[in-house]
């Protein structure tokens, strides 16, 4: 299975049954991910845990007056199917209520820093 794909649906369940907090695997690409989650308000806080084979990344959501900041995801590059944007052809998510995170050349982006920076890239999901 595609981590990325198992890192959004073990997201998405948690929010969905109202937990405060997500476990998932290990690996540089989903901290990257996390880091810019966390940057943009959709996670409280972070960090990795465990040694080793063992390590793991626990997320811990923004939940305000509303219920929880996270309303949605949807991957949208997958194994099978690689979808590749240029800067000038981003869209906002949901109005600019949400965000597109993008993998470039220079990181882990939301598609606004994506567009500032004049960079494009592999389109891995969009969260509202």
């Amino acid at each position: 299975m595609d981590p990325i794909s198992d890192m959004i649906v073990r997201i998405k369940n948690a929010v969905e049954s109202k937990k405060e907090s997500v476990v998932f695997p290990y690996s540089k690409l989903k901290l990257a991910i996390t880091d810019v989650l966390f940057k943009n308000g959709y996670a409280k806080s972070y960090g990795k845990k465990g040694k080793k084979i063992a390590k793991f990344i626990e997320m811990v959501f923004v939940i305000n007056e509303h219920g929880n900041k996270i309303h949605g995801l949807k991957r949208v590059s997958k194994n099978s199917k690689r979808i590749y944007q240029k800067a000038k052809d981003l869209k906002k998510v949901k109005g600019g209520y949400g965000s597109l995170i993008i993998s470039t050349p220079k990181g882990i982006m939301t598609d606004k820093m994506a567009k500032e920076a004049n960079m494009g890239g592999e389109a891995l999901f969009k969260i509202w």
